[in-house]
């Protein structure tokens, strides 16, 4: 996905006038905009969802709430923007969209979907215990490949083309199936740049990382990269530019 789309100054500026009425009556006057460039991040969770929960297990943060049969995985408020979810998601139904909002004489709005690179994922051992099948075949609606069909009222197993996401184990309510899978490691899309002169010794960086990650001492920051989950809340938060957050390239 790659969008722009425009609107124009005037209604923009309705909208922000409408959302933010406070702001005229605190200050006495029209809403001001000036000529700018945000830029934004959002991660979305297609519901093409099969229900695996890999993305659910892997999240550093807990900011995904488990899929069911009912329901696809859902994103909840305390997502850090890390991508380890979408670097899991076996079928690529978890998107990372970088928003940029240009105003000028017009507002342009442009998304586009970043390329994320996944991790490894295979199966190595997966078994149907066929006295607990009960033959409801919700395990077969839900394999991404197909794998899994039912075969005299119990489920069978297609070793060849079963991916190891293990979704067809997650929704089986009677724990008819049993998985051994291998997951590689989280591949390193971005880097933490630290200015170390810059840095004010505020300490909002500490207080902020969700997985201690970064502290000061002695008026210095002192980063453990093997915390480090690369998120994007001690890059934003802090005020005076000392930690920016830079995406690598890589080979897709």
């Amino acid at each position: 996905m790659d969008i722009t789309f425009k609107k124009s100054k005037e209604a923009f500026k309705e909208d922000m006038q409408r959302r933010y009425m406070e702001l005229e009556a605190i200050e006495g006057k029209g809403l001001d905009i000036r000529r700018c460039k945000m830029e934004g991040k959002f991660i979305t969770i297609s519901p093409e969802c099969v229900r695996c929960n890999l993305c659910a297990e892997e999240c550093p943060v807990d900011a995904i709430a488990d899929a069911k049969s009912t329901r696809p995985a859902r994103l909840l408020e305390n997502c850090v923007k890390c991508e380890i979810c979408a670097q899991t998601c076996p079928i690529r139904c978890i998107n990372v969209v970088e928003s940029t909002a240009t105003i000028n004489d017009e507002v342009k709005y442009h998304l586009k979907d970043l390329k994320i690179p996944h991790r490894i994922l295979r199966m190595k051992n997966i078994k149907v215990d066929s006295e607990r099948c009960k033959g409801c075949g919700t395990c077969a609606r839900f394999c991404p490949t197909s794998a899994i069909r039912l075969e005299d009222g119990t489920a069978t197993i297609d070793t060849s083309i079963c991916i190891g996401c293990g979704a067809c184990a997650n929704v089986c309510e009677e724990g008819a199936i049993k998985l051994e899978r291998e997951l590689g490691p989280v591949i390193k899309t971005k880097e933490l740049l630290i200015d170390q002169e810059a840095c004010v010794a505020c300490q909002i960086c500490e207080e902020s990382c969700p997985t201690d990650a970064i502290r000061l001492e002695d008026e210095k920051l002192i980063f453990s990269e093997d915390k480090c989950i690369l998120c994007e809340v001690c890059s934003t938060k802090c005020p005076v530019g000392a930690l920016k957050l830079k995406r690598l390239s890589y080979e897709s």
